[in-house]
Order: structure tokens, then sequence, then C-alpha cells
């Protein structure tokens, strides 16, 4: 009897954000008395638990001086916003910016919109270009497909996915127009990831979508349009963007901010929001309502201009220690080259943040994108020399930085991007080929994944591109290389370390399957003669680190070759 009860909630309801029912307006007040404690957004982000957010604002359609953006949402709403030209306008933006905004799919996007009618019409549009190839993006829905699905509000209803599920799978008062479209949504995916999922079985809806949650986790989906699902309570480290068009405000606005300031890497260094309707009132609302407007600043990044001036400051100081590029070859010790490390490591933070800005153009900077460029490559040089340290067991006081390699990846400059420049080689007259051949060797040693592999692509440039007839020819040619140079190495990877074949490629699929380096246990039992107890953990470190030189050379990167 003598107990007590402790309530805890992300988003407290207040009098401002309440929502009346047969009872009047209920507060969380009301329900657990006064507040002992607050840990707020503005706390969480200094003390790094979550990150704070870009909001960008992008008009479809130009309104009359004398109409503010208020009265056009209240008045010509489902004019406006459901007219072809805007909805049009807005798949151009995601297809044209998607790849910024996730820096080139590293991370997953939600798009919510404010009824399944309008999500049904953007998601054909978005299947439509897809069809006819203006985009790759990998999409899913999933709604309640009930009668009353608009949420133009969003306040946030108290409802959970759950609550939507149950809905859905009751249907006792479904709209069958949504059912069945969604039905066709759900066949496309079905055809896209080889799965068998319907809404005709409450069991099998349940399963789609747990199913998509599990692949927007592992960045399988690139966006995820939904109305109300999805938007509260749901996790994914790698989601980094919300689209938003409709209306939010108070916890909704907040919760659904929330999906993308999740901490995941170096790379992910803030949740971009991009609202398609002026949400800017309510987005300063919901930040008074549950922080303190004082702390915006720290809540929503400051803007393109003033990482412009960060990116200035950042380059000063690497170009005070290395004017020029071949001056990095002339740095004297281990400290000067530890404080060019972490010079180029701080420029290339702010340029990751300044790429994500629609606005990013590389001629608003101090320094031309092949200067930039040059030093990464310069950059990573260090980091192979580190590398090779390592393995040598030398002690090196850049064995203590961080290199941040996340921020280096760039997924359209892979092999796939090589052999593009290998066609154009072959196509070129004689004296314009040795250009050709160097800007394929910039690129390789601009990028970390294609470093690893540049000795081979020379060898093929050299000995089997001469051979080629045509251009045409060179992609199923550099495959047959890559894949003879492929089991050349596990053979003599195999013969040298004295290895079992078979049980070597089974490691490295099941190094590939689960993004985990192999455990020692399972590299010696790799190993014809087993070493002595004494020699198993530098040896184990050895063969460890050969399976990953291994799949970093053939297999990452590759780019879909």
């Amino acid at each position: 009897h003598g107990s007590q009860m402790f309530g805890f909630t992300g988003t407290p309801i207040f009098e401002e954000n309440a929502l009346a029912n047969d009872f009047g307006k209920r507060t969380t007040g009301m329900l657990f008395g006064e507040c002992l404690h607050k840990y707020v957004i503005t706390d969480a982000i200094r003390d790094d638990n979550v990150l704070p957010f870009s909001v960008e604002y992008y008009k479809t359609f130009k309104q009359k001086d004398n109409i503010d953006d208020e009265k056009v949402t209240a008045i010509d709403e489902a004019e406006v916003f459901a007219d072809e030209q805007h909805l049009t306008h807005v798949v151009d933006y995601v297809i044209k910016n998607h790849h910024r905004k996730t820096h080139n799919k590293s991370f997953t996007a939600i798009f919510c919109v404010s009824s399944v009618d309008l999500l049904i019409q953007y998601y054909q549009l978005l299947l439509d270009k897809k069809a006819a190839g203006e985009h790759d993006l990998r999409l899913a829905t999933i709604y309640s497909y009930q009668a009353n699905e608009e949420d133009n509000d969003a306040q946030g209803l108290g409802a959970t996915d759950v609550d939507y599920l149950k809905v859905a799978e009751q249907g006792a008062s479904y709209s069958t127009h949504s059912r069945d479209h969604l039905e066709r949504f759900i066949g496309e995916y079905n055809q896209e990831f080889s799965t068998n999922f319907t809404t005709k079985d409450s069991k099998s809806f349940y399963q789609y979508y747990n199913d998509i949650a599990k692949r927007v986790k592992a960045k399988q989906v690139d966006v995820l349009l939904v109305v109300n699902m999805f938007l509260t309570g749901f996790d994914s480290k790698p989601l980094n963007t919300l689209y938003v068009d409709k209306n939010l405000k108070y916890h909704g606005l907040i919760q659904a901010y929330s999906r993308t300031n999740r901490i995941y890497n170096e790379l992910k260094s803030q949740g971009n929001i991009v609202c398609f309707r002026n949400l800017k009132q309510a987005t300063d609302d919901a930040i008074r309502l549950f922080s303190n407007l004082d702390n915006k600043d720290e809540i929503i990044i400051p803007p393109y201009e003033d990482y412009l001036q960060k990116f200035e400051a950042a380059c000063q100081v690497l170009l005070a220690l290395v004017p020029t590029v071949d001056s990095v070859n002339e740095l004297q010790t281990e400290e000067d080259e530890f404080a060019f490390v972490k010079a180029f490591r701080d420029l290339m933070r702010v340029k990751n943040i300044l790429a994500s800005y629609t606005d990013f153009d590389f001629n608003d900077l101090p320094i031309n994108e092949q200067t930039f460029e040059d030093y990464k490559s310069k950059y990573l040089d260090l980091y192979d020399k580190t590398h090779r340290q390592a393995e040598a067991e030398k002690v090196s006081i850049l064995d203590d930085i961080d290199f941040e390699l996340e921020l280096i990846h760039r997924d359209e400059v892979n092999v796939t991007y090589i052999i593009n420049l290998l066609k154009g080689l072959k196509d070129m007259p004689e004296q314009e080929q040795d250009a050709q051949k160097e800007k394929i060797m910039d690129a390789m040693m601009s990028e970390l994944e294609l470093r690893s592999k540049r000795e081979l692509i020379e060898k093929f440039i050299n000995k089997h591109l001469p051979m080629i007839p045509d251009a045409e020819s060179v992609p199923g040619a550099f495959e047959a290389f890559w894949e003879a140079e492929k089991q050349r190495a596990i053979k003599v990877f195999s013969e040298t370390e004295q290895l079992d074949a078979d049980k070597l490629e089974s490691v490295i699929g099941d190094f590939l399957y689960t993004q985990r380096e192999p455990l020692r246990d399972d590299v010696i039992s790799m190993m014809k003669v087993r070493p002595k107890l004494s020699e198993r953990k530098t040896t184990a470190q050895r063969l460890i680190q050969k399976v990953t030189d291994y799949v970093d050379t053939f297999i990452n990167g590759m780019g879909g070759v």
C-alpha cells in the first residue's frame, strides 16, 4: 500500500497540445501530478544522445503576396496540395536530392503525407518514374486502409502502429479502394524483395509490417511512404531524412522529426527534415513547448551560409599547415602528420554537413573539388601507412586518431564508374589516353574502397584492354578478368597459409553475411596444420586481416559488377 507511481514521457501533453474528448482536455499533469524532472531534447543533443535537425522548406507553387501560408493551408489545401503539379514537383525533388540527403543512399528516408489518397498518388507516381528509368529508389509503403485515414493536423492522436494494424486487420470500416491499392503496392514490394505478403490475411499483414521495419533498419528500403505509421516509436539508426507533405504540430511534429536523429556514425551529422509545406511556425511552437525557443540554434542546425564560413575557417587551418597538396609529402614528423589528419578531418566534417544542403555547390568553397580530392588522397595515404605499420606491430601516434572513414565513402565512385571510364578510354584517340588513364588512377586513389583494387585495374588496363575489340566488350571482359583474379587470390591465400580452400570460402561468406569479422576459432579451423597455443592469437589476427583485405579488394565497392 505504500507504493508510488512514476510516469515517464518523451513528449508530454500540456494544455496547449491536449486534444479534447468526452471527458474534456486531459494533460500529463492531470494524470501524474507535479513534474519532478525534465530532460529535454536540448539536453539530449548536448549529451550526444541524439542529433540536431536540419530543416529545409521547399515551395512547389507561388503564392499571391496578400495570402499567407496559413490561409492557403486552411482554404485551398485540398486543391493546392492534391494538385498533380505539386505532387510532381515534390517527387522530382525527392528523386533529384535523395542521394544528396542520404549521402548516396548510405541512409534511408520516410516520406509522410496527409492522407492515404495522396499517398496512393505519390506512390504510383514514384513507381511510374521508376519504370521510366528516372530513379532506382527502393520503395515501400504501409497504411491502415481505414475509412477516415486523413490526419491533417498530425497533432498525435495517441494511436500507435499496433492500433492502426488492428484497425486494418479487423476491416470493419476499411476503404476497399485503399485496400486494393495497398494490395497492388505490396505486390510490387513482393516482386522487389522476393516476398509473399498480402492484406487479405491478418497474420501476413503483420509480417509485412515487421518486414518493412527490418528492411528500413537494414537500409534495403530507400524511401518508406506513410500517413501516420512509423512516425512514433520507430527507431532506425540508419534513417536520416524525413520528407514532409502534411501538417505537423506539437508532439506529432517532434515525434515525426525524431525518427531521423538517432546517433549512428560520423557520416550522420544531423537529421534532415524537408518540408513541402510551411511548418516553420509549427516547428518553433513545438520547440518552445518541449524545450525553449532560446535553444533553437542547438536543436536546428545553422543555415548553409554559416557552414560556408565554418568551412572557410577550417580550410585556413589546413592551408596554414600544408599550403599545397605536395607539401603533405614534406611533413617531417609524425606529429605534423597527426596535425594534418586532424585538420583535414575537421574540414571533411564541415563538408559533410554542407553537402546535405540542397543549395550545396563546390563553387561556393575556397578550394575547388579536385584540390579537395587531392588532399583526401594524401589523407588516405597516411591511413594506408598507419594500416601497414599496425600489421608490422610498429607503434605510431597516428594509431591514436580515428580517421572517420565514413566521411569518405561515395557509392557513385565504384568499379562500375571505373568501367565506364575504361570504356571511354577504349574509344579515345591515342594522344588523349594518357590523360584518361591519369583520371582513372586519381579516381581510384581518392576512394578508399578503390585503392586496394588499383594494382589489379592497372593490370587490366595494361595487359587486357589492348586485346579487347571495342568499348562495349569492356564490361564483360573485366568481369571475366575479375572472377579469374578472385579465384587466383583464393588459391594463393590457401596455399600460402596452408588453408582448406572450402573452409576459407565459407568463412568469407559468413563474414559478408554477418558483416562481422571472423572469430579466432573459425579462422584457426581453416588451417591444415594448427599453430601452437602461444601463436594462435597472432596467427588468427594475421588471417583475419587477410580475409578483410580480400573482401575489400574483390567484393566491397564493386557497384553490382
